[in-house]
């Protein structure tokens, strides 16, 4: 198996240096019923933005292809597999998988799942009402109730698409996209 700490480490440097945030890797077999090859996922962002666009994933995709070609002509293999390089913008709905992805979503609906029970329960599902960033804790409302959630538990989070969310995101970068040209009908 892959040892994806290894992976983190040479892509988030291959991402800082094009001046990216990385958001999220993860390195899974198939997708589809029946597909046995690997993928290799890799989201970042522009700080700025919070976004990529085609360019910067090209660019992406290129510089760790390229650091992965040269760990690996000096001996080091970092994925044995056949594997899909998959880089892409970590879009509205994003994942939530840093400390600060919690505290700058405060007031957006959220579905996280624990890697153990809390009260019982591994899914909440609610509004995020807050990040206590020193306790490293996420209060999430779920059902009338706020639970303190330990961000050291979280196993998978994750925004929900609401209106809300579409307004408060950030205007789409549309370079590169072709000029929408409207017809008018005789």
């Amino acid at each position: 198996m892959a040892d994806i700490a290894r992976i983190t480490e040479v892509v988030e440097v291959e991402a800082k240096a094009l001046g990216f945030d990385l958001v999220r890797v993860r390195y899974f077999k198939g997708g589809e019923i029946g597909d046995e090859e690997h993928t290799l996922q890799i989201m970042a962002e522009r700080p700025a933005t919070g976004q990529l666009v085609i360019a910067d994933c090209a660019a992406l995709s290129n510089r760790v292809s390229d650091a992965f070609d040269a760990l690996e002509e000096a001996g080091e293999v970092l994925i044995e597999d056949a594997y899909r390089l998959e880089v892409s913008s970590p879009g509205i709905d994003r994942p939530l998988t840093r400390a600060k992805d919690f505290a700058a979503w405060i007031g957006h609906e959220a579905r996280i799942e624990l890697a153990e029970l809390l009260d019982n329960r591994k899914r909440f599902r609610g509004d995020l009402t807050g990040f206590d960033a020193d306790a490293q804790i996420i209060s999430i409302e779920d059902d009338g109730v706020v639970y303190a959630v330990p961000f050291s538990l979280v196993a998978n989070a994750k925004l929900i698409l609401t209106d809300k969310l579409i307004a408060a995101s950030r205007p789409l970068d549309a370079s590169g996209a072709d000029d929408i040209v409207e017809e008018q009908e005789d």
